[in-house]
């Protein structure tokens, strides 16, 4: 922690310490089956908090913000990640491609849906629709890779694109991982298709027509097409 970078981080801890809550950290800890500690703010006061201490804080300067995110991101209590993806969500539109390595770092650690689904399209697809050529070093290898925190994020980055989704490049990733036996791999196919589905009902309608899914992807994929068959 640099000299510069320490008051920022206390000021933050110091403000959400003011507002814990040790029945809602036990519910939140049990809620994420025992894997991470909590301070128990509940999410509307958190954001109303994170809100407060960018106002009164500004944003981490662009040379100093990696470094507070990875310390945030170290921190044993879940809220401080959140805190982290709130302050990536602001400073977005600055990050640079030379960003995407330590941004792809946040997806393999300490990894679990509530801070992937944030990462995968909010920060990571705002990013890469802007550089479409960071798609073949990055998505296109995750979609390969074991971690299945890479293979969901590589299906999700597309997830608000709508009618500017890669319908090609998504339809390759379900297929190379429609076999999954994983619960996070199967339900992030059926949102893409889903939320795809708003723009395209046709196109998935006849995918998964036409695809030998996994029950709860289909599932998830036409919850809301009336006359799929």
């Amino acid at each position: 922690m640099t000299t510069s970078t320490k008051p920022y981080l206390i000021n933050l801890i110091n403000l959400y310490s003011e507002h814990k809550d040790d029945n809602y950290a036990k519910w939140s800890k049990q809620y994420l089956r025992n894997q991470f500690e909590f301070l128990g703010i509940r999410t509307p006061i958190r954001r109303k908090l994170t809100k407060q201490f960018i106002k009164e804080n500004g944003l981490p300067p662009k040379e100093e913000l990696k470094e507070i995110i990875f310390m945030l991101w170290d921190l044993p209590e879940r809220e401080y990640q959140k805190a982290a993806l709130d302050i990536l969500d602001k400073t977005k539109k600055d990050l640079t491609v030379d960003d995407m390595q330590w941004l792809s770092q946040l997806i393999v650690k300490k990894s679990w849906w509530d801070t992937v689904d944030v990462l995968s399209p909010h920060i990571i697809g705002y990013m890469l629709s802007n550089n479409s050529d960071l798609i073949i070093a990055y998505p296109d290898q995750w979609i390969e890779d074991e971690n299945i925190w890479l293979q969901r994020s590589a299906i999700l980055y597309q997830l608000y694109y709508k009618g500017d989704t890669d319908e090609n490049r998504l339809f390759k990733y379900i297929l190379r991982r429609k076999s999954s036996t994983e619960f996070f791999v199967q339900k992030a196919i059926g949102w893409i298709l889903r939320e795809y589905a708003k723009s395209r009902p046709e196109s998935v309608r006849s995918f998964v027509s036409n695809n030998d899914l996994k029950p709860l992807s289909k599932r998830e994929a036409l919850k809301h097409l009336k006359n799929s068959y």
